[in-house]
């Protein structure tokens, strides 16, 4: 029992931890508490932070910015002045604080416009490791972002310094312009990182039947992580070493996950570390090395100093995509395990057998119209199509479970994209529900597929004293399914983004109960301002406090937590760029909004998660030029095409299109064309209307007709064959009956046939060479810009 006085400790310092939980946060300093003050300003500087000079943002003239340390019972008072030229934000992210000082614009706080100061001040009402990040836009990719260390009233554990370890993702691009590029759907950033799967591969693999598979689900792969990192920080660097430990010393290390979009695995060399803290919130101390560290998480560790030796810690990237290292100690290096990179075909090749059914809408024809539990039942991984044999379960694990296909749902509250299910009494301290990531998953780990799940669960995780509420306390259950289009890079709750819902009602002095169940092959750590919730794991009672939890790919996880605040607070994917692209929702008490918020309407926070983007692409060939631009948001987008040929032949395309769902839109547009080929003399210019459909295994449908009445039909297909060069097709049939223009005499039917076919390699992110053959404008090659 070598833990056993830490687990004393515990219990003794986290007496009244949960009871504090369900107190309501009240501005000023009423208990007269003693004050901290700090002061934070953010600007705009050049840094280099992976071998370029590029333009950043710093707080207090660093990246990360400074680690705020408090004692529990202080009063922090925190000024934070903008001397930028954009206006910016700080949420203080798991700190319990009143709604005004949750630092998210137009929702609960101003802006800091640039060259104001902002005033935040709220008791320190908790003890653990938290952090502070900018919630405007996409700023903390930037570099808008520091640590808070709490210390607790009383030492609990024995340990002798502590180490703060941010860990961050690093792009030399513009956020903006990441999020632009993930919108127009390439694969650039999986050929720059090493982690794209083309065709070649997949054949060679004997994975040709699951490629076809998830290209039906209109699927390109198995996806990990979207973007291309140049480099992966700890406190701001890619290697740091801290030489002033000394041999036999106890060090806390207090991670945070600050990044923007990756998620780690956790390696340390030397003697396996003890894991005392998740999310600010100490556990029963447990003995781990290899752990996972969602974006947004806060684990601690207390590693020992090894005698003459450096202790390594690192962190690799979820997709295997890079690394960093921190090195606590002299001497020769105590390397930490490596970790391998993820095998995408085998994942898919998994998912494939077991039959799941991937591309869940991320938008709905009528997001007003919603049922999620109908949703659930048509999408994600269904045990009913899997062997249970295999899963070799107890039966008291495979019983009670709620039947949704027998569930009249249209007798259900329905709240938009929510449905409510009101339980007057429930016992909440024994609820093992059926969506939750419990025992059973280590059963369900020596399935055939499933051990790719097996690592992502929080069953190592338990609280020292029960965290289960009260079994006479209401309790409202809601379900989330998680959804998302990649190719669009449309991120939604139940098929419907930010844009397009209404606020999560929930009541107060209730329990609201959670389930996300994850219909996308991306993991999502979700986060809920002002509040910690208990996770439900295979420690029931138990299960953990956290302010963050990650719903692994097509899994499920239950929380839960008592309404105890007032206001609205922001609930969202902590992905950055799925936050921005609508994977968001307000969680509201319903009760009347700060009269200090009158000026700053939430639709401006709402409109940031559905703005425009705009790209475009230029093919210069020795036999045409072509040209296309995009405008678009989630709805609604406009577009531009234009091909000449040096052989005089020449068309050219407006259009605004409307998205119905996430395959189907609407468009309606003008058609200029030369009316006799191989001349400029005659342009013959026609109003077109019809519609476009991205079809299963991948193929873009476009059906129209033009006002003389003539039905066109075509079909474009682009495939990654190697790893930097891909394949791209086009075929067109326009008929003309003579509907509206006469036909020549003896003629009853003209039609009119394009197609083209041609090689495209990858060069750079812009750049390309392009080599193709149309039956318009001959065979020729040529490079091609995209911007």
């Amino acid at each position: 029992m070598k833990n056993y006085p830490l687990i004393v400790a515990l219990l003794i310092g986290i007496i009244g931890y949960a009871q504090k939980n369900l107190e309501a946060s009240v501005e000023g300093n009423v208990n007269n508490l003693p004050v901290r003050e700090y002061k934070l300003t953010i600007e705009q500087q050049k840094v280099n932070k992976a071998g370029k000079e590029v333009m950043g943002m710093t707080v207090n003239g660093g990246i990360p910015g400074p680690t705020l340390e408090f004692t529990e019972g202080e009063y922090a008072v925190i000024y934070v002045e903008n001397k930028m030229n954009v206006e910016t934000s700080i949420h203080w992210h798991g700190i319990l604080l009143p709604n005004y000082f949750d630092g998210v614009p137009y929702l609960t706080t101003p802006p800091i416009e640039p060259g104001t100061t902002f005033k935040y001040e709220f008791e320190i009402k908790q003890s653990g490791t938290y952090w502070y990040h900018s919630h405007t836009m996409l700023q903390e990719q930037s570099g808008v972002y520091g640590s808070l260390m709490i210390h607790p009233k009383e030492k609990q554990l024995d340990y002798d310094k502590d180490l703060v370890l941010l860990l961050s993702d690093w792009t030399n691009e513009k956020p903006k312009d990441v999020l632009r590029f993930l919108k127009r759907g390439t694969e650039w950033y999986n050929i720059k990182k090493g982690t794209a799967t083309p065709l070649n591969q997949v054949i060679k693999r004997g994975a040709l039947g699951a490629q076809i598979d998830f290209w039906r689900q209109r699927m390109e792969g198995a996806d990990i992580a979207d973007i291309y990192y140049p480099a992966f920080l700890i406190n701001g660097e890619e290697k740091v070493t801290y030489p002033q430990f000394k041999p036999g010393e106890k060090v806390r290390l207090r991670i945070i996950d600050g990044s923007a979009s990756t998620s780690f695995w956790m390696t340390f060399g030397g003697e396996t570390p003890t894991l005392v803290s998740a999310d600010g919130v100490d556990i029963v101390p447990v003995k781990r090395n290899k752990t996972f560290i969602a974006v947004a998480e806060t684990y601690d560790f207390i590693v020992e100093i090894p005698e003459d030796r450096k202790l390594e810690f690192k962190i690799t990237a979820q997709d295997g995509s890079g690394t960093a290292s921190a090195y606590l100690g002299q001497g020769e290096v105590l390397s930490a395990p490596s970790v391998p990179r993820p095998d995408k075909i085998a994942m898919m090749q998994q998912m494939a057998d077991m039959k799941m059914k991937m591309g869940a809408p991320a938008l709905k024809f009528n997001p007003k119209k919603v049922d999620p539990y109908e949703m659930m039942d048509k999408w994600g991984m269904h045990m009913e199509e899997m062997d249970h044999n295999a899963m070799n379960m107890p039966d008291d694990d495979k019983s009670d479970h709620m039947d949704h296909s027998r569930m009249n749902h249209d007798d259900m509250e329905k709240e938009n994209d929510t449905t409510i299910i009101d339980h007057s009494t429930m016992d909440h301290g024994n609820m093992m529900d059926e969506n939750d990531q419990s025992g059973k998953g280590h059963a369900m780990a020596d399935m055939p597929g499933m051990g790719m799940f097996s690592e992502y669960n929080y069953d190592y995780l338990e609280s020292p004293e029960k965290t289960s509420y009260d079994e006479d306390i209401p309790v409202t259950d809601i379900l989330l399914n998680l959804t998302g289009n990649m190719s669009r890079y449309v991120w939604s709750m139940n098929g419907v983004p930010l844009a397009e819902t209404d606020k999560i009602k929930i009541k107060g002095d209730e329990v609201t109960r959670i389930t996300f169940n994850n219909l996308t092959m991306m993991h999502h750590p979700m986060h809920l301002h002002g509040h910690f919730f208990r996770v439900i794991n295979e420690n029931g009672e138990y299960s953990p406090l956290k302010h963050t939890v990650n719903v692994p790919p097509m899994q499920k996880v239950t929380i839960e937590f008592y309404g105890n605040e007032y206001g609205d607070w922001f609930f969202h994917c902590h992905i950055l760029y799925h936050m921005d692209s609508g994977m968001a929702r307000v969680v509201s008490y319903d009760t009347a909004r700060d009269e200090r918020m009158e000026a700053h309407p939430v639709k401006k926070l709402v409109n940031q998660t559905n703005k425009f983007y705009t790209w475009g692409m230029l093919d210069a060939a020795s036999h045409m030029t072509e040209f296309s631009l995009v405008s678009s948001d989630i709805r609604n987008q406009f577009t531009v095409l234009g091909e000449y040929g040096w052989n005089e032949n020449l068309e050219a395309e407006f259009s605004y299109e409307y998205y119905l769902n996430d395959w189907v839109r609407l468009f309606a547009g003008v058609n200029v064309e030369n009316e006799v080929e191989d001349s400029m003399e005659e342009l013959s210019t026609t109003a077109i209307g019809g519609i476009r459909y991205f079809t299963p295994y991948m193929f873009s449908l476009d059906l129209r007709l033009d006002n003389k009445l003539r039905p066109q039909i075509s079909l474009a297909r682009e495939i990654m064959i190697f790893s930097r060069l891909a394949v791209f097709g086009e075929y067109e049939f326009q008929a003309d009956f003579g509907w509206v223009d006469e036909l020549a005499e003896g003629e009853n039917f003209e039609k009119e046939e394009t197609w083209s076919a041609g090689l495209e390699y990858f060069l750079t992110k812009n750049f390309s060479l392009m080599g193709s053959y149309d039956n318009r404008f001959g065979v020729g090659g040529g490079l091609s810009l995209l911007f």
